[in-house]
């Protein structure tokens, strides 16, 4: 039944034979579904009653092939911690095929921890309940929140153990994405030397997510301007809600500019731009103050990726257009991120002298140790003019005054009525985040007791991060100083 209600139209498999291997998943021994995803089962269009039953807990964790499914493992390279990795590819996913959604939109459907693949480069291919569910919450967060990523339809456990530092109860993601090509993908055919399959990809790429250049007569130098809109935009999120990806690989970068690879990733507490939680980053390289420097080091490696397909002119010729973006990067994501802080500070007009306060908001947080979420939720109150929850989180409120006067003057300046601001404050000022300690504590109940309610109970708040809720209230307490400061994250594999 299955068969004849999920409808593949698979593009990628079709259209670039050779960047892929046709592969199968590994059968696991007793499938059960642990979370469907219905609210995105039901945009994709797909049976969420029959997904919820035995046929598809089958599908789900690859022991059944749909008609219309095409299973491949891709191939791509990737600059990882700086050093080309030049083989990369799905060493623990298969892309199942593509799907078009309620909105027109297509969307890959593909499972992770599926088994080894001919790129697994000696892993066993497997993934452990606790980063399924890692990958399902912090999506569905960022979700929420508008940022765009990468989502879980569904986790199932497998019915089997997996081995890392202990023995660990299996389970498989299935994850939909917009593509799942990445700048490593791009990369792998420009070391080869293969200009015609970069070529090949990037028509490819332009015709998924950009089809309004197809006939452009710059439209190589126009797609990657479109690449590095995306990344602009999504980087500026991810700084605006204190989020670290923790290891922004090239082959974690998706050409769609959608958020990827939820793996040692973690939110700030304390406000501090040198955040890091990767037990992974020990030099720092993907510090959450890093993160807009590294996203365009990761388009200098794709515009030299792409460059030599460039048919007219010499080298420098070739590079020139994609160097005139490169240089403008920094300006065109600090707009994202200014755009972006004024509604946090609840202005609707702009100013110059706007990225002034801003700043000096950030270096209070900093200097005070405050939580950077709860510091930009209280200021929501003290829009209405009640300072006390934002006093609260200071370790010296008194530090707080001399700035609140220069916000509130910039605020007289504006017509906007109180209750207006303070409305569109906590539309994007969320009081609920996946706290690191709440994470771990969530995903420590479903590895070690297979206990869900915790994961349920945290998931119910992130998927409503702006909407306060007196059961969730722990949701939104920091965690103890001590417990921050020695959290460290793991990629999960």
């Amino acid at each position: 039944m299955m068969d004849t209600l999920i409808q593949f139209d698979n593009t990628y498999a079709r259209e670039l034979e050779g960047m892929y291997v046709p592969w199968q998943p590994t059968p696991v021994p007793s499938p059960k579904l642990l979370r469907l995803n219905t609210d995105l089962g039901i945009q994709l269009g797909l049976p969420i009653e029959i997904l919820n039953g035995p046929a598809g807990s089958a599908f789900l964790s690859g022991n059944e092939t749909l008609v219309g499914a095409t299973p491949i493992a891709q191939v791509y390279a990737g600059h990882q911690f700086g050093h080309f990795a030049p083989r990369l590819g799905d060493g623990r996913a298969l892309l199942l095929g593509e799907v078009v959604d309620k909105d027109g939109l297509r969307r890959d459907l593909a499972l992770k921890g599926s088994g080894p693949t001919p790129f697994s480069r000696g892993g066993d291919g497997k993934a452990a309940v606790g980063p399924v569910l890692r990958e399902y919450l912090i999506g569905e967060f960022m979700h929420a929140m508008g940022i765009p990523t990468t989502r879980a339809l569904a986790a199932v456990w497998t019915g089997e153990s997996v081995f890392r530092e202990r023995p660990l109860p299996g389970a498989v993601l299935t994850r939909v994405a917009a593509s799942h090509l990445r700048i490593g993908t791009v990369e792998f055919f420009a070391a080869r030397e293969e200009p015609h399959q970069v070529q090949r990809l990037v028509d490819y790429a332009i015709r998924r997510h950009d089809p309004q250049l197809a006939d452009h007569p710059h439209r190589y130098q126009e797609w990657f301007r479109a690449v590095a809109d995306r990344q602009a935009s999504l980087v500026a999120h991810w700084m605006l809600v204190g989020f670290i990806h923790g290891v922004m690989n090239t082959d974690n970068t998706t050409i769609s500019g959608e958020t990827i690879d939820y793996g040692p990733c973690a939110f700030m507490e304390a406000y501090d731009p040198h955040a890091v939680f990767s037990s992974i980053d020990t030099q720092g390289r993907y510090a959450y103050h890093n993160q807009p420097h590294i996203i365009r080091w990761n388009l200098a490696r794709l515009a030299g990726a792409i460059a030599p397909v460039m048919t007219n002119g010499s080298r420098e010729s070739k590079v020139a257009p994609f160097l005139e973006i490169l240089e403008t990067f920094p300006a065109r994501y600090y707009d994202y991120w200014l755009a972006g802080i004024r509604k946090k500070l609840g202005l609707a007009t702009t100013e110059e002298g706007d990225d002034v306060l801003a700043n000096e908001w950030l270096a209070l947080l900093h200097a005070r140790g405050a939580d950077y979420t709860l510091a930009w939720r209280y200021l929501v109150d003290a829009a209405e003019g009640n300072d006390r929850p934002l006093q609260a989180v200071f370790r010296e409120p008194s530090a707080l005054a001399m700035w609140l006067r220069q916000w509130r003057m910039r605020l007289d300046r504006e017509s906007l009525k109180t209750e207006a601001r303070a409305a569109a404050m906590r539309r994007v000022n969320p009081l609920y985040i996946p706290r690191n300690h709440r994470v771990e504590e969530a995903l420590a109940a479903a590895t070690d007791n297979t206990d869900l309610a915790p994961f349920e109970r945290l998931l119910k708040a992130v998927t409503r991060p702006f909407d306060e809720d007196p059961e969730l209230d722990a949701y939104a307490t920091p965690a103890p100083a001590e417990v921050t400061a020695c959290y460290q994250t793991f990629c999960g594999t």
